[in-house]
């Protein structure tokens, strides 16, 4: 709008721009926050404190919506959006419909997360089915899909009770979201510490989260110290070989 207003006044279709010439200033990005493998195993302990008489399988269903997101690399709204036709366990494999642009994908999962489902399944089975296939796998204990704003508020209950502080310089603590940056990062660790192409294997990430183009998967990829760590000894391998190439041309 800017940029039509200024040249409506180059053209003299206009003397000035009723637009105000000081843009409000947008609070800045919040800085992904990449848990530890310590730091997840408190959370997932920590849901127990999520324990209640009145709703015996809440605990257990926020410790499974954590290992979705932290195993499977799912948004929350993804992971909340799953209902039971989704969840093929024979098939090791979930379906995500209509998430984010509108986009539905396969998600396939490993062995672990699977046993932990239909773990969770078999607990979730003494629950109501309101809609039968089309019933929440994540549920109130209604059988009802679960509040987004619910699980978020939730999660600081759980965050506290695991001891995972504000980091310092930061405004915000760790976010539930978190769990997805640091299935990204973990993911390109392992790649880096296993010797594979990580640069051919990013798009692969990026379509297994769902992502339109790599570039949002690279903002994804924070460079905590084990990923600078990794990155610096490749760059080091790779300059040691070019410098043997070089003195065996010379």
């Amino acid at each position: 709008m800017t940029g039509l207003y200024r040249f409506a006044v180059a053209r003299g279709y206009a003397f000035s721009s009723p637009l105000p010439e000081l843009l409000p200033k947008l609070p800045p990005s919040l800085t992904p926050y990449v848990y530890s493998r310590e730091e997840l195993q408190r959370l997932f302990s920590a849901t127990a404190i999520l324990d209640s008489p009145w709703s015996r399988l809440q605990a257990d269903t926020y410790r499974t919506l954590l290992l979705l997101l932290y195993g499977a690399g799912l948004r929350v709204s993804e992971a909340i959006g799953l209902k039971l036709r989704d969840v093929d366990l024979s098939g090791h494999v979930l379906t995500v419909r209509n998430s984010k642009f509108y986009k539905s994908r396969l998600v396939p999962v490993g062995p672990q997360l699977v046993t932990a489902l239909n773990d969770y399944l078999d607990r979730r089975s003494n629950l109501p089915f309101p809609e039968g296939p089309d019933s929440s796998f994540l549920c109130s204990r209604s059988g009802c899909r679960l509040y987004y704003q619910r699980v978020v508020t939730l999660f600081q209950r759980v965050r506290a009770a695991a001891n995972i502080p504000i980091p310092a310089g930061e405004r915000r603590p760790p976010r539930l979201h978190d769990l997805r940056h640091t299935a990204a990062v973990h993911r390109v660790l392992h790649w880096y510490r296993t010797g594979k192409n990580v640069q051919a294997l990013l798009p692969h990430l990026a379509t297994y989260l769902g992502h339109v183009d790599i570039r949002a998967t690279q903002r994804y990829l924070q460079m905590t110290p084990e990923l600078l760590q990794e990155a610096s000894y490749r760059f080091a391998i790779y300059a040691r070989q070019t410098s043997v190439s070089e003195a065996d041309d010379a």
